[in-house]
């Protein structure tokens, strides 16, 4: 990791509570398992007039997105991001609109799925195991595609 997106990833990290710090290391540690070498991100939530438009986010992987008009923009393949109500994971890449929830919505435990995000309250609430394997799928979907 480059040094100054580790120190901003660490200063996120700690202006959380305890209790969400340590299952984001957790998750960070998933993912970093299935993708030991990846690029890693930092978007710290800001539009470029300074002004916060999203929760800040954890990136790691990375695949090209490819848009109609024939542009092209690299981004990471899965997010992390503390949020006001837990935490949500960013699985990016997958053409499939309904892959994630018909593949884990219902495994998940307490998440809500949408079409690249599975929200939580802690990861006491889910099954921590399907979190890793829809991660794992996910990586690997986004993968072929690059």
């Amino acid at each position: 990791m480059k040094t100054n997106i580790q120190k901003q990833i660490e200063k996120y990290l700690e202006s959380l509570p305890e209790t969400k710090r340590n299952d984001m290391l957790n998750i960070q540690q998933i993912i970093l398992n299935i993708k030991p070498d990846c690029k890693i991100w930092f978007l710290d939530g800001k539009n470029d007039a300074g002004k916060t438009i999203s929760n800040p986010n954890i990136g790691y992987g990375s695949y090209l997105i490819n848009y109609a008009d024939g542009k092209t923009r690299e981004f990471y393949q899965i997010g992390l991001s503390g949020n006001k109500t837990g935490i949500s994971v960013y699985i990016l890449g997958i053409a499939d609109k309904n892959y994630l929830k018909d593949n884990y919505a219902q495994k998940l435990g307490k998440a809500s799925v949408t079409v690249y995000c599975i929200k939580f309250k802690t990861l006491l609430e889910i099954n921590i195991d399907v979190l890793e394997d829809a991660i794992r799928n996910g990586v690997e979907i986004s993968s072929e595609k690059s």
